[in-house]
């Protein structure tokens, strides 16, 4: 006959080394501790161990809710500083009415992740001039709208890619995540050579440059280069 095999010891608490009276030896009890845990864990046997039948899971709902926004034409990202430029600009009639009707009408238009809208100049004059013709209004001709995206370009808010194709200035106004608009940055980027003057850095009229460079200057500590126009 084979005898029975010995006993599993389980493992006992060691002393406790320090210093009674205090807390003392409060690290060395988390330290032990943790090693006898450790242990435990190592000698158990798998077979005493218990399967749990039956469990279910309960998740919490997503916390990200989507945009709930007026209209069927999505949400666009637009700069906080550069919003209330475009209020500031419009009071003191450093821009024209014109200016900021087409930018803000293509700027609405652009196709998510791209910052590119696809309007020709008749589309943005018959854009503009929707609501105008139903109310027998003033409306915009398309040949103010050609002068109105002549400006735009030279303020480096937009850039004309040809074909009905407008390039947004994707640090002023972008529609998408931020993964997007530093893709469409560095495409930019590359395509203007990386000047720092170029599309879409330099900001016009020249005071909306002034303000841009005061900006970049409280950003310097970030390794920001200030930009001048």
């Amino acid at each position: 006959m084979t005898s029975d095999p010995p006993a599993r010891r389980t493992p006992r608490p060691r002393a406790i080394p320090g210093d009674a009276s205090g807390d003392a030896g409060f690290d060395d009890i988390l330290q032990l501790l943790g090693e006898q845990l450790g242990e435990a864990a190592q000698t158990a046997d798998p077979r005493t161990q218990r399967k749990l039948k039956h469990v279910s899971f309960e998740y919490e709902a997503d916390h990200r809710a989507v945009h709930d926004m007026a209209g069927d034409a999505g949400y666009s990202l637009a700069s906080n500083w550069f919003t209330q430029l475009l209020a500031q600009l419009a009071v003191a009639n450093s821009i024209t009415k014109s200016q900021l009707c087409v930018f803000l009408y293509v700027a609405g238009g652009q196709a998510r992740g791209t910052g590119i809208a696809r309007y020709t100049q008749q589309e943005i004059t018959d854009g503009l001039n929707r609501l105008a013709e139903k109310q027998g209004g003033k409306k915009i001709t398309r040949s103010t709208v050609n002068r109105a995206i002549r400006a735009l370009c030279g303020y480096n808010w937009v850039e004309q890619l040809g074909n009905g194709l407008i390039q947004l200035n994707v640090r002023l106004w972008f529609n998408g995540n931020s993964n997007a608009q530093h893709a469409v940055l560095d495409e930019l980027a590359s395509q203007h050579n990386h000047d720092l003057d170029a599309f879409p850095n330099s900001v016009g009229p020249e005071q909306v440059q002034e303000e841009l460079d005061l900006v970049f200057d409280q950003q310097t500590r970030y390794g920001r280069r200030k930009r001048t126009g």
